[in-house]
């Protein structure tokens, strides 16, 4: 009987996990094919930076420089994108980079972006910035507006191109789910002018575009919104994993 027991258990679990495994693809391909179909293409010996705030740096090591390395890369969507890169292209001596900063507005990434950006080089920029920029006026004091977020936001990446001309660029969309503790209706619809901003800038510094907000969105159709993330915010295990996939889907 116990043996019949462990097997349905194991069935079950299999399954279970197949699904799982299906489901985090198809969520990611349903909601990115309606937003973008852009992509670019990874060459050999490409540097690789992930940029943003907390949900970037997810607890990296500040001290560790070393490129592709474990405590360098934290434990969120960066690293779990990172570490399938660096799998499936083993060849192309890839050098990758997380300097996302927790708590970072736009200008904070001005004031940091010599040292964290410009001197390491990157072929691919990977930025994802924004959440703040609106969270923080609501908590923290912050006076900067819609326009300041543009605004700095522009100045970034038109030095960033002045000094890399030829870099490529993936732009993230700041993303929000409503109802789970940190996020509430008191975010919206002010915070939907803060992505239609990060889209618009994507558009015209022809990035990439990674509809975070339609990802996380497509899920709650599989998994209630406290599944995949903490806070509204950022995301739990299961939300970074649907991010890394996301981010993935720029890359050819």
């Amino acid at each position: 009987m116990n043996n019949q027991f462990n097997r349905r258990s194991f069935i079950n679990s299999a399954a279970t996990a197949t699904l799982a495994a299906i489901a985090v693809p198809g969520i990611v391909s349903a909601a990115v094919t309606k937003s973008s179909a852009k992509k670019l293409t990874l060459n050999d010996n490409d540097t690789i930076l992930f940029q943003g705030d907390s949900i970037t740096d997810a607890g990296r090591n500040k001290t560790n420089t070393t490129p592709n390395s474990i405590p360098m890369l934290g434990n969120g969507y960066a690293f779990l994108a990172s570490g399938n890169l660096l799998m499936h292209h083993a060849t192309k001596n890839l050098k990758i980079y997380n300097r996302g900063i927790s708590g970072n507005k736009v200008y904070q990434l001005a004031e940091r972006w010599d040292a964290d950006c410009l001197q390491i080089k990157p072929n691919v920029l990977s930025i994802m910035i924004g959440v703040n920029d609106f969270w923080h006026t609501l908590t923290n004091g912050y006076a900067g507006t819609i326009e300041t977020y543009r605004t700095d936001y522009r100045k970034l990446l038109d030095r960033t191109k002045q000094a890399l001309p030829d870099v490529k660029l993936i732009i993230g969309e700041p993303f929000a789910v409503n109802g789970i503790k940190s996020v509430t209706d008191q975010w919206f619809p002010k915070f939907n002018e803060y992505r239609q901003a990060a889209r618009e800038i994507a558009d015209s510094y022809n990035a990439v575009w990674i509809p975070y907000q339609s990802v996380f969105d497509e899920a709650q159709k599989t998994a209630p919104g406290s599944y995949w993330t903490a806070d509204g915010v950022h995301p739990t295990l299961a939300g970074a994993n649907l991010m890394a996939e996301a981010w993935l889907k720029t890359v050819k």
